[in-house]
Protein backbone atom coordinates (compact mmCIF):
# COMPACT_ATOMS: atom_id res chain seq x y z
CA UNK A 1 0.00 0.00 0.00
CA UNK A 2 2.86 2.38 0.73
CA UNK A 3 4.15 2.09 -2.84
CA UNK A 4 0.78 2.18 -4.64
CA UNK A 5 -1.24 5.31 -5.37
CA UNK A 6 -4.83 5.28 -4.02
CA UNK A 7 -7.41 3.79 -6.38
CA UNK A 8 -8.66 6.34 -8.87
CA UNK A 9 -5.53 8.49 -8.72
CA UNK A 10 -2.49 8.58 -10.98
CA UNK A 11 1.03 9.93 -10.82
CA UNK A 12 1.74 12.47 -13.55
CA UNK A 13 5.36 11.78 -14.46
CA UNK A 14 7.51 14.25 -16.44
CA UNK A 15 6.56 12.84 -19.88
CA UNK A 16 2.87 13.40 -19.13
CA UNK A 17 3.41 16.59 -17.12
CA UNK A 18 4.84 18.27 -20.22
CA UNK A 19 1.53 17.64 -21.98
CA UNK A 20 -0.43 19.08 -19.05
CA UNK A 21 1.79 22.18 -19.06
CA UNK A 22 1.18 22.66 -22.79
CA UNK A 23 -2.60 22.42 -22.34
CA UNK A 24 -2.52 24.75 -19.33
CA UNK A 25 -0.34 27.33 -21.05
CA UNK A 26 -2.56 27.30 -24.13
CA UNK A 27 -5.66 27.70 -21.95
CA UNK A 28 -4.14 30.58 -19.99
CA UNK A 29 -3.15 32.37 -23.18
CA UNK A 30 -6.57 32.06 -24.81
CA UNK A 31 -8.32 33.19 -21.61
CA UNK A 32 -5.97 36.16 -21.34
CA UNK A 33 -6.84 37.27 -24.87
CA UNK A 34 -10.55 37.11 -23.97
CA UNK A 35 -9.90 39.17 -20.80
CA UNK A 36 -10.69 36.36 -18.35
CA UNK A 37 -8.72 36.72 -15.10
CA UNK A 38 -7.37 33.75 -13.14
CA UNK A 39 -8.97 32.84 -9.81
CA UNK A 40 -7.70 30.22 -7.35
CA UNK A 41 -10.09 28.92 -4.72
CA UNK A 42 -9.36 26.54 -1.79
CA UNK A 43 -9.16 22.83 -2.42
CA UNK A 44 -11.89 22.26 0.16
CA UNK A 45 -15.01 24.21 1.11
CA UNK A 46 -17.78 24.02 3.67
CA UNK A 47 -19.96 21.07 2.68
CA UNK A 48 -23.09 23.22 2.79
CA UNK A 49 -21.87 25.13 -0.26
CA UNK A 50 -22.11 22.07 -2.49
CA UNK A 51 -25.27 20.77 -0.79
CA UNK A 52 -27.05 24.02 -1.61
CA UNK A 53 -25.44 24.94 -4.92
CA UNK A 54 -25.08 21.55 -6.61
CA UNK A 55 -28.24 20.09 -5.08
CA UNK A 56 -28.73 17.56 -2.29
CA UNK A 57 -30.48 15.14 -4.66
CA UNK A 58 -27.70 15.07 -7.27
CA UNK A 59 -25.36 12.11 -7.72
CA UNK A 60 -22.41 14.32 -6.80
CA UNK A 61 -23.77 15.19 -3.35
CA UNK A 62 -25.33 11.81 -2.64
CA UNK A 63 -22.55 9.53 -3.89
CA UNK A 64 -19.39 11.27 -5.05
CA UNK A 65 -18.21 13.89 -2.55
CA UNK A 66 -15.16 13.45 -0.33
CA UNK A 67 -16.60 14.88 2.89
CA UNK A 68 -14.93 14.87 6.31
CA UNK A 69 -15.10 16.49 9.73
CA UNK A 70 -12.15 18.63 10.79
CA UNK A 71 -10.87 18.80 14.38
CA UNK A 72 -13.56 21.34 15.22
CA UNK A 73 -16.30 19.02 13.91
CA UNK A 74 -16.95 21.23 10.88
CA UNK A 75 -18.07 19.40 7.74
CA UNK A 76 -15.71 20.11 4.85
CA UNK A 77 -15.67 18.72 1.32
CA UNK A 78 -12.89 18.41 -1.25
CA UNK A 79 -13.90 20.43 -4.31
CA UNK A 80 -16.08 18.15 -6.54
CA UNK A 81 -16.65 20.83 -9.21
CA UNK A 82 -15.30 24.27 -9.98
CA UNK A 83 -18.25 26.63 -10.35
CA UNK A 84 -19.74 26.77 -6.84
CA UNK A 85 -16.41 27.77 -5.18
CA UNK A 86 -15.97 30.60 -7.69
CA UNK A 87 -19.52 31.77 -7.04
CA UNK A 88 -18.81 31.69 -3.29
CA UNK A 89 -15.68 33.84 -3.79
CA UNK A 90 -17.70 36.20 -6.01
CA UNK A 91 -20.11 36.73 -3.11
CA UNK A 92 -17.63 36.73 -0.23
CA UNK A 93 -15.44 39.45 -1.72
CA UNK A 94 -18.34 41.62 -2.86
CA UNK A 95 -17.41 41.36 -6.52
CA UNK A 96 -21.11 41.62 -7.41
CA UNK A 97 -21.05 45.26 -6.22
CA UNK A 98 -18.42 46.15 -8.80
CA UNK A 99 -19.03 47.02 -12.45
CA UNK A 100 -20.12 43.92 -14.33
CA UNK A 101 -19.53 41.58 -16.06
CA UNK A 102 -16.89 39.59 -14.19
CA UNK A 103 -14.87 37.00 -16.11
CA UNK A 104 -12.79 34.35 -14.35
CA UNK A 105 -10.86 31.26 -15.37
CA UNK A 106 -9.37 28.54 -13.22
CA UNK A 107 -7.17 25.45 -13.45
CA UNK A 108 -8.00 23.26 -10.47
CA UNK A 109 -7.90 19.77 -9.01
CA UNK A 110 -11.35 18.14 -8.73
CA UNK A 111 -12.25 15.24 -6.43
CA UNK A 112 -15.10 12.79 -6.97
CA UNK A 113 -15.61 9.34 -5.52
CA UNK A 114 -16.78 7.41 -8.56
CA UNK A 115 -15.77 4.28 -10.42
CA UNK A 116 -12.44 5.05 -12.13
CA UNK A 117 -12.45 4.84 -15.93
CA UNK A 118 -9.95 5.55 -18.65
CA UNK A 119 -9.39 9.31 -18.41
CA UNK A 120 -11.82 9.64 -15.48
CA UNK A 121 -10.15 9.64 -12.09
CA UNK A 122 -11.18 10.36 -8.52
CA UNK A 123 -8.68 13.19 -8.54
CA UNK A 124 -8.44 14.95 -11.88
CA UNK A 125 -7.67 18.36 -13.30
CA UNK A 126 -10.18 20.74 -14.78
CA UNK A 127 -9.87 23.94 -16.79
CA UNK A 128 -12.89 26.20 -16.57
CA UNK A 129 -14.32 29.68 -17.01
CA UNK A 130 -17.13 31.55 -15.23
CA UNK A 131 -18.80 34.65 -16.69
CA UNK A 132 -20.98 36.55 -14.19
CA UNK A 133 -23.27 39.53 -14.49
CA UNK A 134 -25.10 39.40 -17.82
CA UNK A 135 -27.99 37.44 -19.31
CA UNK A 136 -27.05 38.39 -22.87
CA UNK A 137 -26.98 35.28 -25.11
CA UNK A 138 -23.67 36.47 -26.55
CA UNK A 139 -22.09 35.79 -23.14
CA UNK A 140 -23.00 32.13 -23.72
CA UNK A 141 -21.55 32.42 -27.22
CA UNK A 142 -18.31 33.92 -25.89
CA UNK A 143 -17.87 31.08 -23.41
CA UNK A 144 -18.64 28.40 -25.99
CA UNK A 145 -16.40 30.01 -28.61
CA UNK A 146 -13.54 30.24 -26.11
CA UNK A 147 -13.72 26.48 -25.52
CA UNK A 148 -14.08 25.82 -29.26
CA UNK A 149 -11.06 27.96 -30.12
CA UNK A 150 -9.08 26.37 -27.28
CA UNK A 151 -9.61 22.92 -28.77
CA UNK A 152 -8.76 24.14 -32.25
CA UNK A 153 -5.60 25.88 -31.10
CA UNK A 154 -4.43 22.69 -29.42
CA UNK A 155 -4.87 20.89 -32.75
CA UNK A 156 -8.10 19.04 -32.05
CA UNK A 157 -10.32 18.77 -35.11
CA UNK A 158 -12.62 15.75 -34.74
CA UNK A 159 -15.13 16.87 -32.15
CA UNK A 160 -18.77 17.96 -32.04
CA UNK A 161 -20.50 20.77 -30.19
CA UNK A 162 -23.93 19.79 -28.85
CA UNK A 163 -26.32 22.51 -27.64
CA UNK A 164 -29.73 22.62 -26.02
CA UNK A 165 -31.88 24.70 -23.71
CA UNK A 166 -33.24 23.23 -20.49
CA UNK A 167 -35.40 26.28 -19.85
CA UNK A 168 -35.88 28.24 -16.65
CA UNK A 169 -37.39 27.00 -13.35
CA UNK A 170 -40.80 28.31 -14.42
CA UNK A 171 -41.13 26.57 -17.80
CA UNK A 172 -39.47 23.41 -16.46
CA UNK A 173 -42.48 22.78 -14.22
CA UNK A 174 -44.68 21.97 -17.21
CA UNK A 175 -41.94 19.87 -18.79
CA UNK A 176 -41.44 17.91 -15.58
CA UNK A 177 -45.13 17.09 -15.40
CA UNK A 178 -45.19 15.93 -19.02
CA UNK A 179 -42.02 13.87 -18.65
CA UNK A 180 -43.20 12.26 -15.39
CA UNK A 181 -46.47 11.31 -17.04
CA UNK A 182 -44.61 9.88 -20.06
CA UNK A 183 -42.30 7.78 -17.86
CA UNK A 184 -44.93 6.63 -15.38
CA UNK A 185 -45.66 3.37 -17.21
CA UNK A 186 -41.96 2.80 -17.97
CA UNK A 187 -40.46 3.16 -14.48
CA UNK A 188 -39.97 -0.56 -13.96
CA UNK A 189 -37.83 -0.77 -17.10
CA UNK A 190 -35.50 2.03 -16.08
CA UNK A 191 -32.16 1.46 -14.35
CA UNK A 192 -32.09 1.83 -10.53
CA UNK A 193 -30.50 5.28 -10.75
CA UNK A 194 -33.21 6.54 -13.09
CA UNK A 195 -35.93 5.02 -10.92
CA UNK A 196 -34.55 7.16 -8.10
CA UNK A 197 -34.29 10.20 -10.36
CA UNK A 198 -37.94 9.84 -11.33
CA UNK A 199 -39.01 11.18 -7.94
CA UNK A 200 -36.15 13.65 -7.43
CA UNK A 201 -35.47 15.15 -10.87
CA UNK A 202 -36.94 13.25 -13.82
CA UNK A 203 -35.27 15.56 -16.36
CA UNK A 204 -31.92 13.98 -15.49
CA UNK A 205 -33.20 10.64 -16.83
CA UNK A 206 -32.82 12.17 -20.30
CA UNK A 207 -29.04 12.16 -19.76
CA UNK A 208 -28.76 8.50 -18.74
CA UNK A 209 -26.30 6.54 -20.89
CA UNK A 210 -27.91 3.16 -20.15
CA UNK A 211 -29.10 1.67 -23.45
CA UNK A 212 -32.32 0.31 -21.96
CA UNK A 213 -33.16 3.72 -20.53
CA UNK A 214 -32.43 5.33 -23.87
CA UNK A 215 -34.88 2.94 -25.53
CA UNK A 216 -37.57 3.88 -23.01
CA UNK A 217 -36.97 7.56 -23.73
CA UNK A 218 -37.88 7.32 -27.41
CA UNK A 219 -40.54 9.98 -27.98
CA UNK A 220 -40.13 11.52 -24.51
CA UNK A 221 -40.95 15.23 -24.17
CA UNK A 222 -37.80 17.38 -24.16
CA UNK A 223 -37.11 20.67 -22.36
CA UNK A 224 -36.84 22.68 -25.57
CA UNK A 225 -40.43 21.77 -26.46
CA UNK A 226 -41.65 23.48 -23.29
CA UNK A 227 -39.32 26.50 -23.31
CA UNK A 228 -41.16 29.71 -22.51
CA UNK A 229 -40.96 32.67 -24.88
CA UNK A 230 -38.01 34.25 -23.05
CA UNK A 231 -36.03 30.99 -22.92
CA UNK A 232 -36.75 30.24 -26.57
CA UNK A 233 -35.62 33.73 -27.52
CA UNK A 234 -32.41 33.33 -25.53
CA UNK A 235 -31.70 29.96 -27.15
CA UNK A 236 -32.29 31.43 -30.60
CA UNK A 237 -29.82 34.22 -29.77
CA UNK A 238 -27.16 31.69 -28.75
CA UNK A 239 -27.56 29.73 -31.97
CA UNK A 240 -27.51 32.88 -34.06
CA UNK A 241 -24.28 33.99 -32.36
CA UNK A 242 -22.62 30.64 -33.02
CA UNK A 243 -23.65 30.84 -36.66
CA UNK A 244 -22.31 34.39 -36.90
CA UNK A 245 -18.90 33.07 -35.73
CA UNK A 246 -19.03 30.08 -38.06
CA UNK A 247 -18.98 27.60 -35.17
CA UNK A 248 -20.73 24.37 -36.19
CA UNK A 249 -23.12 22.83 -33.69
CA UNK A 250 -25.72 20.10 -33.38
CA UNK A 251 -28.94 20.50 -31.45
CA UNK A 252 -29.35 17.77 -28.82
CA UNK A 253 -32.89 17.98 -27.35
CA UNK A 254 -32.09 15.42 -24.61
CA UNK A 255 -28.93 17.15 -23.46
CA UNK A 256 -29.26 18.21 -19.82
CA UNK A 257 -26.83 18.97 -17.01
CA UNK A 258 -26.33 16.90 -13.87
CA UNK A 259 -26.22 19.81 -11.43
CA UNK A 260 -29.27 21.64 -10.07
CA UNK A 261 -27.94 25.14 -10.63
CA UNK A 262 -28.07 24.99 -14.45
CA UNK A 263 -30.80 26.72 -16.49
CA UNK A 264 -31.34 27.74 -20.12
CA UNK A 265 -28.28 26.99 -22.27
CA UNK A 266 -26.61 23.59 -21.93
CA UNK A 267 -23.73 22.45 -24.13
CA UNK A 268 -21.16 19.69 -24.44
CA UNK A 269 -18.15 19.00 -26.64
CA UNK A 270 -17.76 15.37 -27.71
CA UNK A 271 -14.90 13.40 -29.23
CA UNK A 272 -15.61 10.07 -30.90
CA UNK A 273 -12.12 8.82 -30.08
CA UNK A 274 -12.41 8.24 -26.33
CA UNK A 275 -15.29 5.82 -25.90
CA UNK A 276 -19.07 5.97 -25.81
CA UNK A 277 -19.10 8.71 -23.17
CA UNK A 278 -16.98 11.02 -25.26
CA UNK A 279 -17.52 14.31 -23.46
CA UNK A 280 -14.34 16.39 -23.32
CA UNK A 281 -15.96 19.52 -21.90
CA UNK A 282 -19.37 20.81 -20.87
CA UNK A 283 -21.14 23.78 -19.41
CA UNK A 284 -24.11 26.05 -19.51
CA UNK A 285 -25.97 28.92 -17.92
CA UNK A 286 -26.66 29.09 -14.16
CA UNK A 287 -28.63 32.28 -13.50
CA UNK A 288 -29.85 31.16 -10.06
CA UNK A 289 -26.56 29.92 -8.59
CA UNK A 290 -25.26 33.09 -6.94
CA UNK A 291 -28.63 33.76 -5.29
CA UNK A 292 -28.86 30.16 -4.04
CA UNK A 293 -25.46 30.61 -2.38
CA UNK A 294 -26.59 33.70 -0.49
CA UNK A 295 -25.69 36.44 -2.95
CA UNK A 296 -27.83 38.81 -5.02
CA UNK A 297 -29.63 37.74 -8.15
CA UNK A 298 -26.72 37.46 -10.61
CA UNK A 299 -26.72 35.56 -13.90
CA UNK A 300 -23.79 33.41 -14.95
CA UNK A 301 -22.51 31.01 -17.58
CA UNK A 302 -19.40 28.84 -17.79
CA UNK A 303 -17.80 25.50 -18.61
CA UNK A 304 -15.42 22.88 -17.28
CA UNK A 305 -12.95 20.81 -19.32
CA UNK A 306 -11.27 17.67 -17.97
CA UNK A 307 -7.59 17.91 -18.85
CA UNK A 308 -6.95 14.16 -18.76
CA UNK A 309 -9.75 13.37 -21.20
CA UNK A 310 -8.72 16.24 -23.46
CA UNK A 311 -5.18 14.87 -23.66
CA UNK A 312 -6.59 11.42 -24.51
CA UNK A 313 -8.58 12.97 -27.37
CA UNK A 314 -5.53 14.86 -28.64
CA UNK A 315 -3.41 11.71 -28.58
CA UNK A 316 -6.16 9.70 -30.30
CA UNK A 317 -6.17 12.22 -33.16
CA UNK A 318 -2.41 11.98 -33.43
CA UNK A 319 -1.78 15.57 -32.31
CA UNK A 320 1.89 15.94 -31.42
CA UNK A 321 2.29 17.09 -27.83
CA UNK A 322 5.48 18.40 -26.23
CA UNK A 323 7.92 16.16 -24.38
CA UNK A 324 9.94 17.24 -21.33
CA UNK A 325 12.59 19.78 -22.27
CA UNK A 326 15.95 18.23 -23.15
CA UNK A 327 19.34 19.42 -21.97
CA UNK A 328 20.93 22.28 -23.94
CA UNK A 329 24.40 21.89 -22.47
CA UNK A 330 25.93 19.01 -20.53
CA UNK A 331 29.29 19.62 -18.82
CA UNK A 332 31.50 16.54 -18.67
CA UNK A 333 34.47 16.79 -16.34
CA UNK A 334 37.70 14.93 -15.64
CA UNK A 335 39.33 15.76 -12.33
CA UNK A 336 38.29 17.52 -9.12
CA UNK A 337 39.41 20.99 -10.20
CA UNK A 338 37.41 20.67 -13.42
CA UNK A 339 34.38 19.53 -11.45
CA UNK A 340 34.60 22.63 -9.24
CA UNK A 341 34.81 24.86 -12.33
CA UNK A 342 31.81 23.08 -13.82
CA UNK A 343 29.73 23.93 -10.75
CA UNK A 344 30.16 27.67 -11.35
CA UNK A 345 29.72 27.27 -15.11
CA UNK A 346 26.41 25.46 -14.57
CA UNK A 347 25.13 28.41 -12.54
CA UNK A 348 26.19 30.89 -15.21
CA UNK A 349 24.66 28.83 -18.02
CA UNK A 350 21.33 28.50 -16.25
CA UNK A 351 21.27 32.22 -15.50
CA UNK A 352 21.85 32.83 -19.21
CA UNK A 353 18.77 30.74 -20.04
CA UNK A 354 20.30 27.37 -20.90
CA UNK A 355 19.01 24.04 -19.62
CA UNK A 356 22.33 22.87 -18.20
CA UNK A 357 23.41 19.71 -16.42
CA UNK A 358 26.56 18.04 -15.10
CA UNK A 359 27.48 14.62 -13.78
CA UNK A 360 27.22 14.06 -10.03
CA UNK A 361 27.54 10.27 -10.08
CA UNK A 362 31.31 9.95 -10.48
CA UNK A 363 31.03 8.46 -13.96
CA UNK A 364 33.99 8.06 -16.26
CA UNK A 365 34.33 10.54 -19.14
CA UNK A 366 33.06 7.92 -21.59
CA UNK A 367 30.06 7.17 -19.37
CA UNK A 368 29.36 10.88 -19.01
CA UNK A 369 29.20 11.25 -22.79
CA UNK A 370 26.73 8.36 -23.02
CA UNK A 371 24.62 9.85 -20.24
CA UNK A 372 24.61 13.21 -22.01
CA UNK A 373 23.27 11.47 -25.10
CA UNK A 374 20.50 9.83 -23.07
CA UNK A 375 19.60 13.27 -21.72
CA UNK A 376 19.22 14.54 -25.28
CA UNK A 377 21.98 17.10 -24.79
CA UNK A 378 22.55 19.25 -27.87
CA UNK A 379 26.12 20.08 -26.85
CA UNK A 380 28.62 18.68 -24.40
CA UNK A 381 31.30 20.86 -22.82
CA UNK A 382 34.31 18.79 -21.79
CA UNK A 383 36.69 20.17 -19.16
CA UNK A 384 39.72 18.32 -17.81
CA UNK A 385 42.78 19.41 -15.88
CA UNK A 386 44.68 20.11 -19.13
CA UNK A 387 41.85 22.27 -20.56
CA UNK A 388 41.51 24.08 -17.26
CA UNK A 389 45.22 24.87 -17.19
CA UNK A 390 44.99 26.34 -20.70
CA UNK A 391 41.76 28.22 -19.96
CA UNK A 392 39.72 26.43 -22.63
CA UNK A 393 36.91 23.92 -22.94
CA UNK A 394 36.06 21.43 -25.67
CA UNK A 395 32.57 22.01 -27.08
CA UNK A 396 31.12 18.99 -28.87
CA UNK A 397 28.05 19.34 -31.08
CA UNK A 398 26.18 16.06 -30.53
CA UNK A 399 24.08 16.37 -33.70
CA UNK A 400 26.96 16.55 -36.16
CA UNK A 401 29.63 14.92 -33.96
CA UNK A 402 32.01 17.85 -34.35
CA UNK A 403 34.01 19.56 -31.63
CA UNK A 404 36.27 22.55 -31.13
CA UNK A 405 38.16 24.32 -28.38
CA UNK A 406 36.65 27.52 -26.98
CA UNK A 407 38.22 29.90 -24.43
CA UNK A 408 36.39 29.55 -21.10
CA UNK A 409 35.92 33.32 -20.99
CA UNK A 410 34.00 33.15 -24.29
CA UNK A 411 32.10 29.90 -23.62
CA UNK A 412 28.64 31.29 -22.87
CA UNK A 413 28.80 33.87 -25.69
CA UNK A 414 29.88 31.15 -28.13
CA UNK A 415 27.03 28.85 -27.06
CA UNK A 416 24.54 31.68 -27.38
CA UNK A 417 25.73 32.55 -30.89
CA UNK A 418 25.35 28.94 -32.01
CA UNK A 419 21.78 28.90 -30.69
CA UNK A 420 20.34 27.68 -27.44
Amino acid sequence: MLTTAPRGTVDILPEQAAKFQHVENTFRAICHRANFKEIRTPMFEHSELFNRAVGEQTDIVQKEMYTFLDRSERSLTLRPEGTAPVARAFIEHGIYAQAQPTKYYYIAQIFRYEAPQHGRYRQHQQCGVEFFGTRHPYADVEVISLAYNFYRQLGLRQFDLLVNTIGCPECRVEHRQALSQFLESRIAKLCPDCQSRYERNPMRILDCKNETCQEQLEGAPTPVEYACEACAEHYAGVKAGLEQLGIPYKEAPRLVRGLDYYSNTAFEFHSSHIGAQGAIGAGGRYDGLVASCGGPDTPGVGFGIGTERLILALEAEGVELPSPSSVDVFIATLGQAAEQKALSLIAELREAGFVAEMDLMGRSLKAQMKHAGRQGAARVVVIGDDELARGVAVVRDMKVSQQREVPLAELIATLQQSGQ
